[in-house]
């Protein structure tokens, strides 16, 4: 264990989230979502719901400061305007927790399966709820300025 840290942080995600640089991103994926094809790197947080993982990693990584696209969600398919619930709880958690909060873009079902493919790594949650996924771009932590 570890202070000030959320527990749900496992060691193999805390290596990987220590070890993307900036521009890198990471996919938090629901139960559905074909982790094991598209990954790079997965990490497996079954039983765990993909806002608290969302809200965990947020809690020690810095998002991006510098692009509109630093929290991307997949559009619902046939209805591309729809923001599903969960996407609606991921925009609470990132205004919330997120150093630099945006935004969530939503893009096209085959567009987020290619740009998570492309990711870092993966988390698969036990996330339930349909559209439960999110990709996050790691920004930079600045140096304290001087005094």
């Amino acid at each position: 264990m570890l202070r000030n840290i959320d527990p749900i942080l496992s060691p193999d995600l805390l290596r990987i989230l220590a070890a993307m640089g900036h521009g890198d991103e990471i996919v938090i994926a629901d139960a559905n979502f074909p982790g094991e094809s598209c990954a790079q790197r997965l990490v497996r947080l079954d039983g765990i719901d993909a806002v608290r993982t969302l809200r965990a990693v947020l809690s020690i990584m810095p998002l991006d400061s510098f692009v509109e696209d630093r929290a991307v969600s997949m559009a619902v398919v046939d209805d591309p305007e729809a923001i599903p619930p969960v996407v609606a709880m991921f925009q609470q958690a990132i205004d919330e927790v997120a150093d630099h909060p945006a935004p969530i873009q939503p893009i096209e079902r085959f567009s987020f399966y290619d740009r998570s493919r492309a990711a870092y790594a993966i988390v698969q949650t036990g996330e339930t709820r349909l559209y439960g996924n999110v990709i996050l771009k790691k920004g930079v932590i600045f140096p304290p300025t001087a005094h």
